[in-house]
């Protein structure tokens, strides 16, 4: 009788090691995450631009009519989320060597000026009202189309947003559950950079910086564009 295979515990990817240039480039993205998350659920009526999970829940308290959530905010970030993430599956990121990473521009530079426009839109109008949608849209756009755009390079324990998966690999695949604890350097730093970003970020919003915070989102993600080399 044949004994069947084991199932691996974690999810096979690409072989990137942490100082590759496109791993340095996701972490970047994910300390920007932090700034964006800061900005979203703090400063635009607790409404998430990037976790579609939170927003769900967080439309479903809106509706049972807790205090503070938007159900409008929250299905405007979805809609824009969606679109984004169209784009993303348009621009197709699945080709390797020069193509892959002129695409991987064109999609980060959309990305940094849809921060830009956001900033742009708070110094002008601020953040309440028709504004606050606005920028909730371009926030979420450009989340939709960062997310659609790193799950196409299917690199695991990098996908510079949500860090609920990372979470349950390091733990579930650690030595203490028997496993290998494969790439756990790497898991441990998407969570210290989402940290490094969303403290500042938080900083700011909390000190009526919400359009800074919006520029160093913008300044970080560019400048990550403009290092990222392969």
């Amino acid at each position: 009788m044949t004994t069947p295979a084991a199932v691996p515990r974690s999810t096979p990817g690409p072989q990137i090691h942490d100082r590759h240039p496109l791993a340095l480039a996701l972490f970047g993205l994910t300390l920007v995450s932090g700034l964006i998350d800061a900005v979203s659920y703090l400063g635009l009526g607790h409404v998430f631009t990037a976790n579609m999970t939170g927003n769900v829940v967080v439309i479903a308290f809106a509706l049972a009519g807790a205090p503070g959530f938007s159900v409008v905010g929250s299905l405007t970030s979805l809609a824009a989320f969606l679109l984004g993430a169209l784009l993303a599956g348009r621009l197709a990121v699945r080709d390797t060597g020069s193509r892959r990473a002129a695409q991987l521009r064109t999609a980060f530079v959309l990305e940094v000026a849809l921060y830009g426009a956001a900033a742009a839109v708070v110094f002008a109008w601020g953040a309440e009202g028709s504004a606050q949608y606005a920028v909730i849209a371009l926030l979420a756009l450009a989340m939709g189309l960062r997310n659609g755009t790193v799950r196409g390079l299917g690199v695991p324990d990098l996908t510079t947003t949500v860090l609920t998966l990372t979470l349950t690999g390091l733990a579930a695949d650690s030595r203490l559950a028997g496993g290998t604890a494969p790439r756990r350097r790497r898991k441990i730093l998407s969570v210290v950079t989402m940290l490094a970003g969303a403290y500042p970020g938080a900083v700011l919003v909390l000190h009526g910086q919400t359009a800074w915070a919006l520029v160093l989102s913008a300044a970080l993600a560019g400048a990550t564009v403009l290092l990222y080399r392969e």
